[in-house]
């Protein structure tokens, strides 16, 4: 069996925003100070590898547990977010823009991408990963509606209502186990707290 924890970064600091680069947003105040909440509940889970998406804030969320445990992180280009827009949302548009993605998977704005893109090219990279850390304990900082999809993959009932659930926490823990390619187990909402 495979176990992977998927780490969904603690809260990030999008003052930047603007500057159009989601890539770069660095954890805000609270956000740090949750990181040893991550490192203390990865601590005793035997971990064999730290993967991350590329984003800042989802590698600073396992950064200080990967360094503790003598681990490097592997960065994994396709565990990033979903492509927005080439324009900058506000969030108060965010809210009906995600409801259109649930509902149509193939819905997005110019320069973005849509959740069947965003879906495939996680799972293709999960996939890869499962392949090559089979039997292993595997820790991933990803970002909340990468994550989604993931689950989404698995478990067709985990959709819009659950994503925004999730996207009121930060971080957000979710372990799934896998034989081989096939989930066999998916637990979310780990309390990472306790």
């Amino acid at each position: 069996m495979t176990t992977v924890y998927f780490i969904r970064h603690a809260t990030p600091d999008r003052s930047s925003g603007k500057a159009g680069n989601d890539a770069i947003f660095p954890l805000s105040e609270k956000g740090l100070a949750d990181v040893p909440l991550v490192t203390a509940f990865l601590s005793d889970k035997k971990i064999d590898a730290v993967l991350s998406s590329p984003f800042k804030r989802s590698y600073d969320t396992v950064a200080d547990f990967a360094q503790k445990a003598g681990l490097e992180i592997e960065v994994i280009h396709d565990f990033r977010e979903r492509a927005i827009s080439d324009a900058w949302l506000e969030s108060s548009q965010l809210h009906s823009f995600d409801l259109n993605q649930w509902e149509d998977f193939s819905y997005k704005l110019p320069g973005g991408e849509n959740f069947t893109e965003t879906q495939a090219r996680n799972i293709a990279a999960l996939e890869d990963v499962l392949a090559r850390y089979k039997g292993k304990n595997i820790a991933v900082g990803t970002h909340g509606t990468a994550l989604s999809l993931i689950i989404n993959h698995y478990d067709r009932d985990f959709g819009y209502d659950a994503s925004m659930e999730m996207s009121k926490i930060m971080p957000w823990v979710a372990k799934l186990i896998f034989d081989g390619t096939r989930c066999i187990g998916i637990e979310t909402g780990v309390d990472y707290a306790g």
